[in-house]
């Protein structure tokens, strides 16, 4: 029998969710990188093309716009968006993790200016692919082919329950990640847990009852530890800044939004460590946050952050 803390919450998960997509600091970050017409441009994370449209409308036949996606819809949304477009565009179905090598395939040995956004884009929640806790569907959380060849469902199944606890603190800051774990391994013993709702079943099961009755509903935690585990987030976020870093041209910029406290930390210190190195300076020392306005219109925003490296700026950060 699995163990509970309380009376399990009812779940209903819905068969499908529609979900459209709003690009978070749209204007704020574009007009940060302060693009000229003719900059050799990345945007590292095509999305729902909202940044990469203003991107793009930034530049003149003289410029060049990069778009990468691990997702092959965020790709074709791109081709569409650059239809008849003036500059050079291309899109490339990758990882960004993989940037030096994604210039390398383009003969771009240098860039002027690149964004990382590292939400993900609202498209994913219809994806089919298990992102979303509100609905039923195979747990899969890939944003392409699986980095480590690992599915969500993959880990729940087989990691032991040190390791899953281990990664739901670590990764998604979940207070109750040891209860969480333990009821997890419980479940799986009576069957593989491959589904979506029932996930959110063990999560329910498994922490207190004033705990779902938050505004912020109780598996939210577990699903973003377990899709940045998948697609190994954080990895990533390093290896593409690190190139981006390298790759950027004197006086360049690269700007980064971030949705939750463990990506911005990795993205502060690798700015500051940049900057003490002589690479260049933090535009902003605090990070630009979304308005009052648009967190109003747009919920989703009220945790972007929006940080800024000018790369060969001789000053420090301090």
């Amino acid at each position: 029998m699995m163990s509970t803390l309380t009376p399990m919450a009812s779940f209903t998960p819905k068969t499908t969710e529609t979900v459209g997509h709003e690009t978070v600091l749209l204007k704020e970050a574009v007009e940060a990188l302060m693009i000229l017409p003719t900059d050799t441009v990345v945007d590292a994370t095509i999305g729902g093309t909202g940044h990469f449209k203003e991107l793009l409308s930034r530049l003149d036949e003289k410029g060049t716009l990069v778009g990468i996606d691990a997702d092959d819809g965020a790709i074709g949304r791109a081709h569409t968006a650059a239809a008849g477009a003036t500059p050079a565009v291309h899109m490339v179905e990758n990882n960004f993790r993989n940037l030096e090598q994604v210039l390398d395939d383009l003969n771009i040995t240098s860039i002027d200016k690149s964004l990382f956004d590292l939400g993900w884009s609202g498209f994913h929640l219809s994806s089919g692919r298990g992102f979303s806790f509100r609905v039923k569907e195979p747990l899969l959380m890939t944003y392409g082919t699986p980095v480590k060849g690992e599915t969500a469902a993959d880990i729940v199944n087989v990691a032991s329950e040190e390791a899953i606890a281990d990664m739901l603190y670590s990764l998604g800051e979940e207070r109750f990640a040891r209860q969480i774990a333990k009821g997890i391994i419980e479940a799986r013993e009576i069957a593989p847990i491959t589904t979506t709702d029932a996930l959110v079943e063990v999560v329910l099961a498994s922490t207190p009852r004033w705990y779902q009755s938050r505004r912020i509903h109780p598996a939210t935690k577990t699903f973003q530890a377990l899709r940045i585990a998948v697609n190994d987030e954080l990895g990533a976020l390093r290896d593409g800044l690190t190139a981006a870093i390298e790759r950027t041209r004197e006086g360049g910029r690269i700007a980064v939004i971030t949705f939750h406290s463990i990506e911005d930390r990795i993205v502060k210190q690798m700015f500051r460590d940049a900057a003490h190195a002589g690479q260049g300076t933090l535009v902003n020392k605090k990070p630009l946050i979304p308005s009052s306005a648009e967190v109003a219109a747009n919920p989703r925003a009220r945790s972007a952050k929006l940080r800024v490296f000018e790369k060969g700026v001789e000053h420090s950060y301090e």
